[in-house]
């Protein structure tokens, strides 16, 4: 494909944070851009402020033949009527991981992150670091970034750093030169259907890097480890247990869960480095990323102040305000696995006690993890859990909130379900005390939640 041939691209989906990430940035290439999105919401608006026409709702009229390229997300279906009509009037369609990998290829050293967990945060220290070392990146980050205003940035240099995500084989479309993968984790069971499929998929993505690429690893991972077998590229691991190139010693934590650490290369002392996010999960995040700046020749001194200005992208443990004198905390985590991560960095602040407010995330997913989701769970004092996001399915797997709930009750765990929020907001009211600590949890409307408890 040669984007040089449109001029006119309508977006199905538009609103999705990676959608709207691509639309502005076409915009700022002077291509005319449009779209739909299924509802009105705050990236909507920010959209059609930035003069980007959105319909709400999808409608086969919103497709006319002056429309030259359509692009859609994973979640739109086949007889979304939209993508019906283009195809009715010959107009070619692509689906964002496709396109995302044609833009890919505008540049000469492109930088992906990848793994089941962390990419957004990885992605956002990485882009700080670039940002710090003066190296100009174009950046495309799966959430609100303070330090770009957004989750995109045009930069006039090579580099492109982007999350490459493994969902639907997207990040199989990307050009890449060099990729960081952090870990390999059974998500996303809906398209995969087991744990060997996501590792054949991490093979082919890291066999696509060129010769003259790097490959920088996550080597305390064991499926990531065996992915130095599959790739052509200068391999980099990283490491706090396992003997690796970069490793991070003499790791200490503040009262706010932050960690001050040393990394060694090659048993050689780089440096000493400080987070300004909390738990292990972000420092070995902060670690692939020091290794890689390094790497690119961005100095530790640089890469240190790109570590302190990154304070944590939207939704990532991201701080809210206050409710009844506790702290109330808003995070995307909807895996078991990040659950746990997000629990042991709140363990490691200093707070009376903890609540969460969970949302599981898609059918498939919940119904796949049904056992192990109360157990990252029970690592809050009390949880609240909320109706399942269903996203783009249907509830085939007869699976319920209360299911979760139940089984936290057996393990003697203050549990509850609550549908409606305003009741969630009443019973919080009652029960949470001075110096106790609030957690929204999930990847869809829970974070409506926080908002309402804040505002």
């Amino acid at each position: 494909m040669n984007l040089k041939n449109y001029q006119n691209i309508y977006m199905i989906g538009i609103g999705g944070i990676s959608m709207s990430g691509l639309a502005h940035i076409l915009v700022k290439w002077n291509y005319n851009v449009s779209g739909s999105n299924n509802e009105e919401s705050s990236t909507t608006k920010e959209l059609i402020s930035n003069n980007i026409h959105v319909n709400i709702g999808h409608n086969a009229n919103n497709i006319t033949n002056a429309i030259d390229l359509v692009v859609y997300t994973a979640a739109i279906k086949d007889d979304n009527v939209e993508l019906v009509k283009a195809k009715e009037l010959g107009i070619p369609c692509i689906e964002r991981g496709e396109f995302l990998g044609e833009l890919t290829c505008l540049f000469k050293d492109t930088i992906g992150i990848a793994g089941t967990h962390g990419k957004t945060s990885t992605t956002s220290m990485v882009s700080s670091c670039f940002l710090e070392g003066e190296k100009d990146p174009s950046i495309q980050v799966g959430a609100t970034l303070d330090l770009i205003n957004g989750n995109y940035r045009v930069g006039e240099s090579d580099y492109f750093i982007i999350e490459a995500c493994e969902y639907c084989d997207s990040y199989l479309n990307f050009k890449q030169k060099s990729a960081i993968v952090l870990n390999i984790d059974d998500d996303h069971l809906d398209y995969f259907k087991n744990i060997e499929n996501i590792e054949a998929s991490f093979r082919k993505y890291v066999a696509n890097l060129p010769i003259n690429g790097m490959l920088v690893i996550n080597n305390d991972d064991e499926r990531v480890r065996k992915l130095k077998n599959y790739t052509k590229a200068k391999v980099i691991t990283t490491g706090i247990l396992n003997d690796s190139k970069y490793m991070a010693k003499n790791i200490t934590y503040n009262e706010n869960g932050n960690t001050t650490f040393d990394v060694y290369k090659d048993s050689e002392l780089i440096d000493t480095f400080s987070l300004n996010v909390p738990g292990e999960h972000m420092l070995r995040n902060a670690l692939c990323c020091i290794a890689l700046c390094l790497e690119y020749n961005i100095s530790s001194k640089d890469i240190k102040n790109g570590l302190l200005k990154y304070h944590g992208a939207a939704r990532r443990l991201e701080y809210k305000g206050m409710f009844n004198n506790a702290k109330v905390f808003d995070d995307y985590g909807h895996h078991p696995t990040e659950i746990e991560a997000t629990a042991k960095a709140f363990i490691s602040k200093k707070y009376n006690e903890s609540w969460v407010i969970w949302e599981g995330h898609t059918y498939s997913r919940v119904y796949e993890h049904k056992d192990e989701f109360p157990e990252s769970l029970k690592h809050f004092d009390h949880i609240i859990v909320i109706d399942i996001y269903a996203a783009r399915e249907e509830n085939t797997f007869g699976i319920k909130p209360e299911y979760i709930v139940d089984k936290l009750k057996v393990m003697n765990k203050d549990a509850v379900y609550i549908s409606d929020y305003d009741e969630i907001v009443a019973y919080l009211k009652e029960r949470v005390k001075d110096n106790d600590i609030i957690l929204t949890l999930g990847a869809g409307y829970v974070t409506k939640i926080s908002d309402l408890l804040t505002k």
